[in-house]
C-alpha cells in the first residue's frame, strides 16, 4: 500500500472534524490557526529531515510520490496536517459557553 492512501482516512477524519467544529458555529479565527500551522510544518521538516538524513528511518522509493522537501517525503506532512486541523477543531468542538456574570 502506498503511503498516500495510508495518510488518506487520517486526512478524512480531520477534515470531517474541522467540518463538524466549523458549522457548530464556533469562532475560530485564523490568524492563530495559519501562525500555528507554520511553525508545526516548519518543525516537521526539520525533525524529519534530521530522522531521515541520520537514516533512523528510510521509505521505499516505490511507494512514496517522489515529492521531497530536503530528503523528507511530502507524505511525511499529512499527519502535521492532520492534527493541524483536527486538535483546535475538536478544541473549539467542545468548548463550553463562557457564562456571562
Amino acid at each position: 500500500m502506498i503511503y498516500s492512501l495510508i495518510n488518506l482516512p487520517f486526512l478524512l477524519i480531520a477534515l470531517l472534524v474541522f467540518w463538524f467544529a466549523s458549522r457548530r458555529g464556533s469562532s475560530v479565527q485564523a490568524a492563530p490557526w495559519w501562525i500555528a500551522a507554520a511553525v508545526m510544518m516548519l518543525l516537521t521538516a526539520i525533525f524529519d529531515n534530521a530522522i531521515i538524513g541520520f537514516g533512523l528511518v528510510d521509505y521505499d522509493e516505490l511507494l512514496i510520490s517522489g515529492v521531497r522537501i530536503g530528503v523528507a517525503p511530502i507524505e511525511d506532512f499529512a499527519y502535521t496536517l492532520a492534527a493541524v486541523l483536527m486538535i483546535p477543531a475538536l478544541w473549539h468542538a467542545f468548548e463550553r459557553p463562557q457564562e456571562r456574570g
